[in-house]
């Protein structure tokens, strides 16, 4: 069963390479490059900051937090316990294969960090999380494509994403029980301190 995944993997990796056209190939090399360091998505959490009042400060708070969450868990933590190697250079016909990292192939950082923000954004701000989920998409996709992930690295990197951002709503809103408790016995006096904060 497991080498049956591996040469599914294998196989998807290589029909990435081969079927995407140069066009397509760099519009996703300039979407990826927007996305390093993720700079995409600081951007974006600005936008929503500074647009759209409290509920775009707290989605950009939300969506900051599960990013950095989701950076710790894949490239603190899962990388440095999943040493795999990237797919093979000869793979790929594109040049873009020589420029990636050598750290780890498992999980996509990248690929965590984009779905972390975007989930951690959408149910507070339901049109921009529907928005990223299209450029969040196409990061995943650019990762097989340049040669830096296998589909698994990518599928293991989209539900690191998913957890981070559950974490951070299920922290958000222990804290906010937990201040709400003290209001209602009077230890805390402050009106909307939840709301402001969370």
């Amino acid at each position: 069963m497991i080498k049956e995944l591996q040469d599914l993997d294998h196989r998807l990796t290589r029909r990435a390479a081969e079927r995407i056209p140069p066009a397509a190939g760099g519009l996703l090399s300039a979407l990826e490059a927007s996305a390093q360091h993720s700079k995409l998505w600081c951007g974006t959490a600005l936008l929503l900051a500074t647009a759209q009042g409290r509920r775009g400060r707290k989605a950009a708070a939300a969506g900051m937090a599960a990013l950095a969450v989701a950076q710790l868990l894949s490239n603190a933590v899962c990388k440095q316990l999943a040493d795999r190697p990237r797919p093979p250079r000869h793979w790929f016909a594109h040049d873009k294969v020589n420029d990636r990292p050598d750290s780890s192939s498992f999980p996509s950082g990248h690929t965590a960090a984009a779905v972390a923000f975007t989930a951690a954004i959408a149910p507070v701000a339901p049109l921009a999380g529907a928005l990223c989920t299209l450029p969040a998409g196409l990061v995943a996709v650019e990762r097989v494509h340049s040669g830096a992930h296998y589909p698994s690295d990518v599928l293991a990197g989209a539900v690191i994403g998913v957890i981070s951002a559950g974490l951070v709503h299920g922290a958000a809103r222990a804290v906010r029980g937990r201040l709400e408790l003290l209001m209602h016995h009077g230890r805390v006096s402050v009106s909307g301190v939840c709301g402001r904060l969370l």
